[in-house]
């Protein structure tokens, strides 16, 4: 990737990442440190990599993406948002009792959003059956799912797993976000899904593993998924929870409260300072 389109979805990222403290900060609820965590990888795919349209988004050959960790909706609404899909400034309506921009993505009311999602495991397992109809009806769209590493402790993200080796969907990638925290603590601690690699190749996926927030191995990774004949692809992200606001990062306290007046406002000053740095 070259310096100049890097550096611009740094700054994409930068801004998705605003977005997010904003909408969570708004709610004075939501979920922040998940949200955070796969932003960089969002950001690549909306900005560099999906074959979609914000003036159609509806479009029948669209590049599909179900984010079934989706409690981390604040960050699938800012990488929209920001995209042209709806209003940034309507990033501060989260949650709010008459916005559409509810606290788990919602299909048919939020333009961009493919799959209603928030019951963890149900949405690998969409995109499980969208990326099989693709499949049947010789269609060309790809179908990426988003995965939280504490979802992996769901008995149906595993079900999913079988079913996409069955019937090879490598129009599917799984894309893990391994930040090693869920609500209660580390995930090695409240029901380890370890090792991530070796069960996705049990199960008979093609698997990668990058670090998720180095856009050149992020790039490398989906390009390298695009190869792949006869399996469904599990990319598998090493992130850190609260990715970019300095006091989020790695506590696990994060994964699903609001900031008060002067954490948001610290984390604005970040932001907005890394933002500078990137736009000088």
């Amino acid at each position: 990737m070259d310096q100049v389109h890097k550096k611009q979805l740094e700054i994409n990222a930068a801004k998705v990442r605003l977005g997010i403290i904003e909408g969570v900060y708004g709610a004075k609820c939501g979920h922040p440190g998940g949200s955070l965590s796969v932003c960089d990888t969002l950001t690549y795919l909306y900005f560099n990599r999906m074959n979609i349209d914000p003036q159609n988004p509806s479009m029948p050959d669209r590049d599909r993406l179900v984010l079934s960790k989706g409690h981390t909706a604040p960050a699938l609404y800012s990488v929209l948002a920001n995209r042209g899909f709806f209003p940034v400034e309507d990033l501060k309506t989260l949650r709010h009792i008459d916005s559409y921009l509810q606290g788990h993505p919602v299909l048919g009311k939020i333009p961009g959003v493919d799959m209603s999602t928030g019951s963890l495991g149900q949405g690998i397992s969409a995109a499980c059956g969208m990326a099989l109809s693709g499949k049947l009806d010789n269609d060309i769209y790809r179908v990426y799912a988003v995965l939280g590493d504490g979802e992996l402790e769901e008995g149906l993200v595993w079900e999913a797993a079988m079913l996409a080796a069955h019937y090879q969907l490598d129009n599917l990638v799984a894309i893990v976000d391994n930040n090693g925290l869920q609500i209660d603590g580390k995930i090695s601690e409240v029901m380890s899904p370890y090792p991530i690699d070796e069960k996705f190749k049990a199960f008979g996926w093609h698997v990668i593993v990058i670090d998720g927030h180095d856009f050149d191995a992020i790039e490398k990774a989906f390009n390298e998924a695009e190869t792949v004949a006869n399996q469904p692809t599990a990319i598998i992200l090493k992130t850190t929870k609260g990715k970019g606001v300095s006091y989020m990062e790695n506590q696990v306290g994060w994964h699903g409260k609001a900031p008060n007046e002067e954490e948001y406002n610290t984390a604005v000053a970040e932001l907005k300072a890394k933002l500078d740095e990137l736009t000088k």
